[in-house]
């Protein structure tokens, strides 16, 4: 049988509420044993494999008598606190029967946003796998806010397989993968993917359970960025027999993204994904070609346009003439800043602004590009 690729020595599975969640509601305790099962056997046979699990907000529905997810931000915390418990408990026994300990890790977006974080749970969960441990990986509910969180585990299972340099991403849900078309009219699965770029808006949706924040569009973000990471991706459905084993040993299983590329250093990772941008500079043809083939900062005579309310520091995409992200970077003016001194040579902003006037918008060491 033709494999699609070798089988990794690291694996980050990311398990969804919809296939965690049984019937009545409550946590199904078949899927946990099952996953807990196969990942077993991986590290068995010497597989890294880290652990992104949604389901605590599910997990702690039945026992506050809920029976749905909730929509205010105050019952989703206390759901989430109930259910996390319930959650980690449910995977430390399963794993505990094959000899396995588990370690919880609970993430803010601040924890890869702030570079120290980053690098201290980088190496958190290296020292976890290191000592024979399952990382249990999820965003900290509990704390954080609608305003200030990765929205939705994909992303966040995506930045934990770059933060660890992972060669595998599994996404697991409750479709068979990525469909062309309504999977309610019958549209096949696509075996692979072989660039994102090409697909359009009918291969996204929202989330069919109602009980993750998730759908098909942030399992395609999730595998932009595992791709850009020089990752494979696999999109399957959760309770199919063995999902993770096949995927792992690269199997025709759902539906397939291969890495685009060599994998940047990780600060270059880092720059490109952990930062949500607050902002677009508009930048023309000139500025495109510097920055892509010379490795150049961007200046502010190549900026056109900018939008957003960014301050010097956030996270802003470098948009081509064409309308196509070129760069992600963390920009050195504020946004009206940067409106002030678009499409001005050096020498007159350094008249105006001074000593300022010289620095580019983007340094190159602050950038990183996505195009």
């Amino acid at each position: 049988m033709t494999r699609r690729y070798d089988r990794p020595g690291r694996v980050v599975v990311k398990l969804g509420s919809s296939t965690l969640t049984a019937a009545d509601g409550g946590l199904d305790r078949d899927v946990v044993e099952a996953v807990c099962a196969q990942i077993a056997a991986l590290v068995g046979d010497g597989v890294d494999v880290v652990l992104v699990s949604s389901g605590a907000v599910a997990a702690g529905l039945r026992p506050l008598g809920l029976d749905r997810r909730p929509e205010d931000l105050g019952r989703l915390q206390a759901a989430a606190s109930v259910g996390q418990g319930a959650l980690v408990h449910a995977y430390a026994t399963a794993l505990a029967r094959h000899g396995l300990p588990c370690g919880q890790v609970l993430l803010t977006p601040d924890d890869v946003i702030d570079r120290q974080r980053y690098l201290n749970a980088r190496t958190t969960v290296s020292e976890l796998l290191r000592m024979g441990a399952v990382p249990v990986v999820n965003e900290n509910d509990t704390v954080v806010t609608d305003e200030l969180r990765f929205g939705d585990n994909d992303r966040l299972a995506a930045l934990v397989a770059s933060m660890l340099d992972a060669r595998l991403l599994v996404l697991l849900s409750d479709v068979e993968g990525l469909h062309d078309g309504d999977p309610a009219s019958g549209a096949p699965v696509i075996d692979v993917v072989p660039d994102l770029a090409a697909l359009d808006a009918r291969h996204a949706g929202p989330s069919s359970s109602g009980l993750g924040r998730g759908g098909m569009a942030t399992k395609l973000e999730a595998a932009r960025i595992a791709t850009f990471s020089a990752a494979h991706c696999v999109i399957a459905r959760g309770r199919r027999p063995d999902v993770i084993t096949d995927v792992a040993e690269g199997r025709a299983v759902g539906t397939w993204f291969p890495p685009t590329g060599k994998r940047p250093d990780s600060r270059r990772l880092w720059l490109a994904f952990a930062h949500q941008p607050t902002g677009r500079l508009h930048v023309d043809a000139g500025a495109v070609r510097a920055l892509s083939q010379n490795g150049a900062s961007l200046l502010a005579i190549g900026v056109t346009a900018a939008e957003g309310d960014f301050v010097a520091g956030d996270a802003v995409d470098l948009v081509g003439p064409d309308g196509r992200p070129v760069a992600r970077g963390i920009v050195a003016f504020d946004a009206d800043v940067v409106e002030a001194m678009k499409g001005r040579p050096t020498d007159v902003l350094v008249d105006r602004f001074g000593a300022e006037g010289a620095r580019p918008v983007l340094h190159r060491d602050q950038l990183v590009l996505i195009g």
